[in-house]
């Protein structure tokens, strides 16, 4: 009975967040005014390098997200000045519930929840409610290393970003952030699931160009420059990035 008494009780959690949830997304979606992203910045490890570098963190570092998202809005004639406003938060002490490994769903669902719940308790920031809410685990720049997968979630609209903790990584870093934002807008990815090789010809920057490679820019959610067949190079700053056709629709900036 217990056991059934459990699910009801999360069945009805579940219809709780996914109406909130689509208002919520209802009303970003129509681009009426300006989307509100609030990003909160943790210190994923115990190196000196990351706590530096959050203690020292300023919301000029993302300017460029803000300057990007202002100036492709403008080839889709969003009737917005600034699509996006960017804000920082103070820093978090402590990570996020970690995403469960595997495809099973009922564990998914309840990380979702979870995540939900922590990033409600641990909410550092001060101002109005945002609309979107990353939290960026800023690691050890360790030479090799291979960050984690990120996550941007639509139902919620909440992400969980991995970065490096490093003034020369904020450009590469601001894509990542852009890329986990457009997905809590709806956007979804434009790369092969297996190895990460940009879609043709959603995630090509430039579609039509001819010769078609090598390409000098990325489409967002493609998240690589395709410069050969088998090769495809991260972007180092959202100057080297667009937000193609296919994901333009997707967040409501064109039909």
């Amino acid at each position: 009975m217990w056991r059934w008494i459990r699910i009801g009780v999360l069945l009805f959690v579940l219809a709780i967040v996914a109406q909130n949830a689509w208002l919520a997304s209802s009303r970003t979606a129509e681009w009426k005014r300006s989307l509100h992203v609030v990003i909160y910045p943790i210190r994923a490890d115990d190196a000196p390098a990351s706590g530096r570098y959050v203690s020292q963190l300023r919301k000029s570092a993302f300017d460029p997200l803000e300057d990007f998202f202002r100036s492709e809005s403008k080839g889709y004639d969003l009737a917005l000045a600034e699509p996006v406003e960017i804000f920082l938060a103070p820093a978090i002490g402590s990570p996020p519930p970690p995403a469960p490994f595997g495809g099973n769903v009922f564990r998914i669902i309840l990380w979702s929840l979870q995540l939900r719940y922590w990033a409600w308790w641990h909410d550092t920031h001060k101002g109005a409610k945002p609309d979107v809410r990353l939290f960026v685990l800023y690691h050890d720049p360790v030479a090799g290393a291979v960050l984690p997968h990120s996550t941007g979630l639509q139902k919620g609209m909440i992400g969980v970003v991995n970065a490096v903790a490093a003034s020369e990584y904020e450009g590469s870093n601001n894509v990542v952030i852009g890329h986990e934002l457009l997905h809590t807008l709806g956007a979804t990815d434009k790369y092969e699931p297996n190895g990460g090789r940009p879609i043709y010809p959603a995630g090509y920057a430039d579609p039509d160009a001819s010769p078609r490679l090598p390409q000098r820019r990325a489409e967002i959610m493609a998240g690589r420059i395709p410069v050969s067949e088998t090769q495809a190079e991260m972007p180092a700053s959202m100057r080297q990035v667009v937000i193609g056709g296919a994901t333009a629709r997707e967040i409501n900036w064109s039909k």
